[in-house]
């Protein structure tokens, strides 16, 4: 099937930031056929006049598995987070909640321009995160997070989560011609053995896939790495050899200048999450200096209990704000943050030839945005980074296409009824929240 999207604003983020005013896209089956001019009649046509189309943004640190628990972690400390709230959430999931929680997540992603993901999964039911991939037809990775250390909510013998994950490895890794794919996660270095670490690198290492994980995310963090290890958690796992080209590091907002020279030297990625960092009190992630030192990162929302949206447009406002009180105002402009969004954040999971621009013979990962509200009155007549990155809303994405398929269209998934997801999503976490025993977080939902 050949599609064109006519006269639309075309923001590419190729290798020139090439900006094409009143221009067709061309997409057949899979991939952008042509930019321009191109002599074919097309199957379907798509008005883009007065929007703009820009390559689906990548968040390459996003938790499917617990959009459910949305609102019932606020206002907490990391660790308090995870222990009081987070790991006995995740204990208490069912496969239909989960299935529930990452339709709700994805829809999210999908109806605000999010065309790829990295996801973590939790220790039990991560098929159905991958199953939901699949089906919805977002891009990306996810992977059963791994936990060995003592843990009275989630933890699992590195024997049987490696045999886990191998399966799931060989079932789920490559489908769809790649869209969907499996990256191991050991959660962090608190978490997760030295060993747990070094096999899953070796999962990585064997499927040619990415290796997920959290570091040096809050100062309670570095406290408890040093005691537990003599040295902060991304020092330590350079100890290991488990930095690498392949190393996605969520977070990393207190590393030190020596880690960050180990980081580069492995050339590991980073990610950095503004909205979670400010929510859960962890910090300022240096992101000037990450560039300074050219280390690769994308910008993510994290999960939903932490963030409370999963909107990469917001993501993006946020990171260029923050970067201004501490490195100053001309720092992190607004085209660097939109590059970090989208050809950064493919480079973060090893996809920039495949995806994050708009270019002949790259997957037709598109969003149509509907410039239309009044906040983007006169957007013809500005810089169209500054609009993307400062005034840009996820409502205001019109279309959403990945691997040429439309996924989010006007309000509408052709896989599924939100309606229908919601109800089950409600009786989900029911369930949760009564097989968790947090009663009162119950009481307070049913009056």
């Amino acid at each position: 099937m050949l599609t064109c999207i006519r006269k639309t604003m075309v923001v590419t983020m190729n290798a020139s930031r090439d900006i094409l005013p009143q221009t067709d896209l061309w997409i057949e089956d899979r991939k952008i056929v042509a930019i321009g001019s191109y002599a074919h009649h097309p199957d379907r046509v798509i008005d883009g006049r007065n929007m703009v189309a820009i390559p689906g943004l990548v968040q390459p640190h996003i938790h499917l598995c617990q959009t459910l628990f949305r609102g019932l972690a606020d206002d907490l400390s990391l660790l308090d987070w995870l222990e009081q709230r987070i790991w006995p959430l995740e204990a208490a999931l069912d496969g239909d909640a989960m299935r529930a929680s990452a339709q709700l997540g994805i829809a999210e992603l999908l109806a605000g321009g999010t065309t790829t993901i990295l996801d973590m999964g939790s220790l039990h039911h991560t098929e159905h995160i991958l199953d939901t991939m699949l089906k919805m037809g977002i891009r990306g990775y996810s992977g059963k997070c791994l936990m060995d250390r003592p843990n009275k909510f989630l933890m699992q013998s590195k024997e049987d989560a490696m045999q886990e994950s191998y399966d799931l490895a060989h079932r789920w890794h490559g489908l769809d011609q790649g869209r969907v794919r499996y990256a191991p996660a050991p959660r962090f270095t608190l978490s997760a053995s030295d060993a747990l670490f070094e096999e899953a690198r070796t999962l990585a290492d064997a499927f040619h896939t990415v290796l997920h994980t959290h570091g040096a995310e809050t100062r309670d963090e570095i406290t408890e790495g040093i005691k537990l290890h003599r040295r902060p958690p991304i020092a330590h796992l350079f100890d290991q050899q488990i930095l690498s080209p392949s190393l996605v590091i969520a977070h990393a907002v207190w590393m030190n200048a020596d880690e960050e020279d180990m980081v580069a030297t492995s050339q590991s990625k980073l990610v950095h999450c503004p909205s979670s960092n400010l929510k859960l009190g962890s910090g300022f992630a240096p992101t000037v200096r990450w560039r300074q030192k050219e280390l690769t990162f994308g910008i993510a929302a994290d999960g939903a209990p932490c963030n409370n949206l999963l909107d990469g447009f917001q993501e993006m406002r946020t990171a260029a704000l923050l970067a201004k009180p501490v490195f100053g105002p001309t720092y992190l402009s607004a085209p660097e943050v939109f590059a970090h969004a989208t050809i950064e954040g493919a480079r973060v999971l090893g996809l920039e030839d495949e995806i994050g621009s708009l270019e002949v013979g790259k997957e037709a990962d598109i969003v149509l945005l509907n410039f239309r509200g009044p906040h983007h009155q006169l957007w013809d007549m500005t810089p169209i980074y500054s609009q993307l990155v400062y005034q840009t809303r996820a409502s205001d994405v019109y279309l959403t296409m990945v691997a040429g398929k439309i996924v989010y269209e006007n309000g509408q998934y052709p896989s599924l009824r939100l309606d229908e997801v919601e109800i089950a999503a409600r009786e989900a976490l029911i369930r949760v929240l009564r097989r968790a025993e947090m009663e009162p977080l119950l009481s307070w939902m049913t009056t």
